[in-house]
């Protein structure tokens, strides 16, 4: 999701002029900015502006910030709050959660930081808003609210998982290992027509092939070695509900041809029985391989590739989704705080920042795991970049090494790793500079809040390093 910060409505509160004055002219350039002195002022400027976020100092002359909070979330449309005080303390930081603040910084004030949190909690409140326009017409009571994402690239799939949902089409849900293909395979049978039936599921990459028909198909008593009993499969079990294939890439040739009758004629017969039996089941299936290329090769029946690809879900890689990594985490950091019995913390922003550089090949899966591990680990006011596991650590993509997110630049040691990087015999690091920041105004259109959220610094940093090129260049980047 792109956002131009610079529409975005920010109220700075603070009984000091020189602190409001200094903040206003810090940020006047990035959001559109409302000053207020006092709680009396604020109250007045929420009630007749569209403000997003609020941003007020906990001590204000003889007010408390934490009751202007308090205030402000009665608002029809409350703005995100965030707390300043040169109190800081963990105490002060939650009771200021309890209040309804969304972050708190300490004083004396890090504008980087602050700007940081800032854009956060705009980033925060749009996805909210645009999540909600996205879900308008699902029930609530069957939301889609485990599936989390504001990218671009899942309109497609909520869009999809609406229109579908409610239908008896079989669904083939396509994408690699752990972006959540199962969660789409609940919420496609929780806004269907039968979401009080039961939804059944079968990883069929885990059993042999003699084990997957019996546990599709059942088996009579005596069928096989070890069948002592009648026993119902899968398909019985979901009989009036959905039946929920997982890998379904791994199965074989034999399964193949009962599972295309199965769909085909809405029946089965049990492992050494005869009997036909109808069932009335809605098959959703999963795979992280390429159907298509599996029916080229000839290793799986094009007629059932047909039957299942009815309806094609695609679940992008979480690389492909980085704006969806706050959202992510932050959901995650809730999950394990209250699964481990631990006060919420917030990631600092350098473990954030390395967090949304690296690539993720186990996609949410793997980000889930990094964010359990950094709950576990950390017992400070925040989760840092060194409460992460090893092989996020260890990440070293371009723009790290470059230094680009801290605001330093690198020594001459990592010079010619760089230059093979870019692909070029000689590379200087300014040059190497202006090659990651001509990729990010690329990537984002030529947004340059967006670029500079990307690298990992603020705008006015960016904004400098791009004036910094003009005048090397002779040229506007």
């Amino acid at each position: 999701m792109m956002i131009d910060f610079e529409e975005a409505t920010v109220l700075i509160v603070d009984d000091e002029k020189n602190t409001r004055d200094g903040l206003r002219r810090s940020f006047e350039d990035e959001f559109d900015i409302y000053v207020a002195a006092n709680q009396v002022e604020a109250l007045e400027i929420l009630r007749s502006e569209s403000v997003e976020v609020m941003v007020t100092d906990l001590r204000l002359g003889g007010e408390d910030g934490m009751e202007l909070i308090a205030e402000a979330l009665k608002i029809p449309k409350p703005p995100v709050c965030i707390m300043m005080t040169a109190y800081g303390s963990v105490d002060t930081a939650v009771e200021a959660m309890k209040r309804g603040a969304y972050d708190y910084v300490s004083k004396p004030l890090n504008i980087d930081e602050l700007e940081l949190v800032i854009k956060r909690a705009i980033r925060s409140r749009k996805v909210e808003s645009e999540n909600v326009s996205l879900k308008r017409q699902v029930e609530k009571k069957f939301s889609m609210e485990n599936i989390i994402g504001s990218a671009p690239v899942m309109h497609p799939v909520f869009e999809t998982i609406q229109q579908v949902a409610p239908t008896k089409a079989t669904v083939l849900i396509e994408g690699e290992s752990g972006t959540g293909k199962e969660l789409i395979a609940h919420s496609l049978h929780n806004l269907s027509g039968r979401p009080k039936s039961k939804l059944t599921i079968v990883h069929c990459a885990a059993l042999s092939p003699q084990l997957l028909e019996s546990e599709l198909f059942g088996h009579e008593r005596g069928a096989f070695t070890g069948a002592t009993e009648r026993r119902k499969g899968r398909f019985e079990e979901a009989d009036g509900g959905t039946l929920f294939l997982d890998e379904i890439g791994e199965i074989d040739s034999s399964t193949q041809v009962k599972l295309l009758r199965a769909l085909g004629e809405r029946t089965i017969q049990r492992v050494g029985g005869n009997q036909v039996l109808k069932v009335d089941v809605r098959v959703i299936a999963a795979t992280n391989k390429n159907l298509a290329t599996l029916v080229e090769q000839g290793e799986f029946r094009d007629d059932l590739y047909f039957r299942l690809n009815v309806i094609r879900i695609v679940m992008p890689p979480l690389r492909d989704r980085k704006e969806d990594i706050v959202l992510l985490s932050e959901a995650f950091l809730r999950e394990f705080a209250e699964e481990n019995k631990k006060p919420y913390r917030e990631l600092t922003a350098d473990a954030l920042r390395t967090l949304i550089e690296y690539d993720w090949p186990g996609n949410v899966r793997e980000l889930r795991t990094a964010i359990e591990h950094g709950v576990v680990m950390s017992n400070g006011p925040k989760i840092t970049l060194r409460h992460l596991p090893q092989f996020v650590k260890e990440m070293t993509g371009g723009i790290k090494r470059l230094g680009i997110g801290s605001d330093k630049t690198g020594g001459g040691a990592v010079l010619d790793e760089l230059a093979a990087l870019a692909g070029e015999d000689e590379l200087n690091l300014d040059n190497m500079e202006q090659h990651y920041i001509r990729r990010a105004l690329d990537r984002t259109g030529g947004n340059r809040t967006e670029a500079a959220l990307l690298l990992g610094i603020s705008r006015r940093t960016l904004q400098r390093k791009l004036k910094e090129m003009d005048a090397a260049n002779g040229q506007k980047v």
